[in-house]
């Protein structure tokens, strides 16, 4: 992993990390998905975030998507969440990435066919 990466997984990881704290904080839940607001601010910053990192670093950009979602798992470990549920959690963390992940893709191609395009 080169500086440019490990600065682009600090930044993924550090962003998803206090995305999903501060929802889960300020909507009183331990699992960022249950706060009322994840759906409309937090899950589209997040794909927001998702894509805004891979446009500054285009090179294997679903790594920053899975980043910022997957992060929730810690934030719901560190909340105290039950782990009965662990299973079906990933799952759903699985699915949720998609959207980020896709955005992201997108973001780095634009990127980079811009780049190309350029005299």
């Amino acid at each position: 992993m080169n500086q440019r990466d490990a600065a682009t997984f600090a930044l993924s990881l550090f962003g998803g990390l206090l995305l999903w704290t501060l929802t889960s904080l300020l909507g009183h839940q331990h699992e960022p998905w249950d706060a009322a607001a994840y759906w409309t601010v937090a899950y589209p910053l997040a794909v927001l975030l998702s894509a805004a990192l891979a446009a500054f670093h285009p090179v294997k950009p679903w790594r920053w998507a899975a980043t910022i979602i997957f992060s929730q798992l810690l934030v719901m470990i560190a909340g105290g969440s039950d782990f009965s549920l662990l299973p079906l959690g990933l799952l759903l963390l699985v699915l949720l990435s998609l959207p980020a992940i896709a955005a992201a893709f997108l973001a780095a191609w634009l990127r980079t066919g811009l780049l190309s395009r350029e005299p």
